[in-house]
């Protein structure tokens, strides 16, 4: 059985670590020196990996890699409060890149900054965006970008049966790599039918839920769904909600949706109930 960290963020960057700094940059010149711990005291998360890149321009600099699932309106914020984190520890330089795997809903709207000004002064922090679904499959196997493998299905173009089947022949084709087959996998099964991913490729659930995207996806369902319920709620009680509204749900856990389905059936109006979101 594959360990964790085979299938998160950290082992598949480390795969390739110079391919996959210089794409993150568009720089051909960098090149990966360390990857480096990214826990803060208090904070530990799967996602993120931050790697210690070097280049004659520039010299040593930090890499910092976001791989987000699903973006969220808490993006900005962490991306900002992670950066100056990872600079504070190593004293160097730091390069945020936020890597969006899936797309988001509809209501939301993906930034490449954070920025907040409060009694006169501004917070302000630029991070690189990628989303995955705008990334053109060809590269992963021009370049070659092995650390994409996985996701392929879901990049642009890579939908396809004989796309699918030409990611899994690399994997296969490498003892290093072919791990990943459970992972391509579960991103196949966005795009594919599950028979159909079944039949062409194993399907090893031990492994595969030893991938922090795995555990994030049941935990978005779950979440996805309490919202819904909240909204659906709203609506026969007040009639349509807008946009607004339900933006402002986004980013909601499962327990702060249920304590707002509780306000929703006591409130006698929408904008009682928006109140308290606000609060």
């Amino acid at each position: 059985m594959g360990k964790a960290a085979d299938i998160g963020s950290k082992g598949l960057i480390n795969l390739a670590p110079d391919a996959w700094v210089q794409w993150v940059t568009q720089r051909p010149e960098v090149v990966a020196k360390e990857i480096l711990g990214s826990e803060f005291h208090w904070i530990s998360r799967e996602t993120d990996v931050l790697v210690k890149a070097y280049s004659a321009t520039h010299g040593d600099f930090l890499i910092l890699n976001e791989l987000q699932l699903r973006y969220t309106t808490q993006i900005p914020l962490r991306m900002r409060a992670y950066a100056a984190l990872a600079q504070e520890r190593y004293r160097l330089p730091t390069y945020p890149v936020l890597i969006n795997i899936l797309p988001p809903s509809s209501t939301l709207n993906i930034v490449n900054s954070y920025e907040q000004e409060f009694l006169g002064l501004r917070a302000i922090q630029d991070y690189r965006v990628i989303n995955l679904w705008e990334i053109d499959a060809e590269i992963v196997f021009e370049q070659p970008l092995p650390s994409l493998l996985p996701f392929v299905p879901i990049l642009r173009g890579g939908g396809e049966v004989s796309v699918v089947q030409r990611a899994l022949q690399a994997l296969r084709a490498d003892a290093q790599l072919n791990q990943l087959e459970s992972l391509l996998a579960f991103f196949a099964s966005f795009v594919l039918d599950t028979p159909l991913v079944e039949e062409i490729m194993r399907w090893d659930m031990a492994v595969l839920r030893e991938s922090p995207w795995y555990h994030e996806i049941e935990q978005r369902g779950i979440q996805e769904g309490a919202r819904r319920q909240l909204i659906r709620v709203l609506e026969q009680r007040f009639g349509e909600i807008s946009h607004e509204a339900e933006v402002r749900l986004e980013g909601k856990n499962v327990e702060q949706l249920e304590t707002l389905m509780d306000s929703a059936i006591a409130v006698s109006s929408l904008d009682e109930f928006l109140t308290i979101i606000s609060a």
